[in-house]
């Protein structure tokens, strides 16, 4: 099956994938031109903290999670990447819980692939905090790609 549609889910701590996300989604959609979607999900905290921290003028109005994520740094890190690669990609914010929007998303664009991040844990560090990544593994619809960082 080729692949058409890519999701690519970056969150606050991806800094150390940022090279791996880029080089294993540019590795699936270069060769056939697929559509690359980069998605942020904020907490409503961490929307308002990134909007302030972003200088976004906030009194005058309020952001919205797809203007706040095209500014975060790691977001602008892969665009970047994409970019000197030739890849075509749009950038996705959304607020709410993470696992949720990545399969949520996934579903609407109809992604061939979720490219993911995340750390290693212990079996009981996954049932005691949870991991986003395991999540939508367990419920995307499609197959999903897992990055760690180097060292990792």
């Amino acid at each position: 099956m080729a692949i058409e549609t890519l999701l690519l889910a970056v969150g606050e701590e991806d800094g150390g994938r940022i090279e791996r996300f880029v080089e294993e989604t540019t590795k699936v959609t270069e060769p056939v031109g697929a559509a690359v979607t980069v998605l942020h999900v904020f907490t409503d905290a961490e929307l308002a903290d990134a909007a302030e921290r972003l200088d976004f003028d906030t009194d005058v109005e309020s952001p919205g999670p797809d203007a706040v994520a095209q500014r975060l740094a790691s977001v602008r890190q892969v665009g970047n990447g994409f970019e000197d690669a030739g890849v075509d990609y749009e950038v996705r914010g959304e607020v709410g819980e993470p696992s949720t929007w990545i399969n949520k998303v996934a579903e609407e664009i109809a992604a061939d692939r979720i490219v993911i991040g995340g750390r290693k844990r212990s079996p009981t560090g996954k049932a005691v905090f949870g991991s986003t990544a395991q999540s939508v593994m367990l419920d995307a619809a499609s197959p999903v790609t897992f990055v760690r960082s180097d060292g990792e």
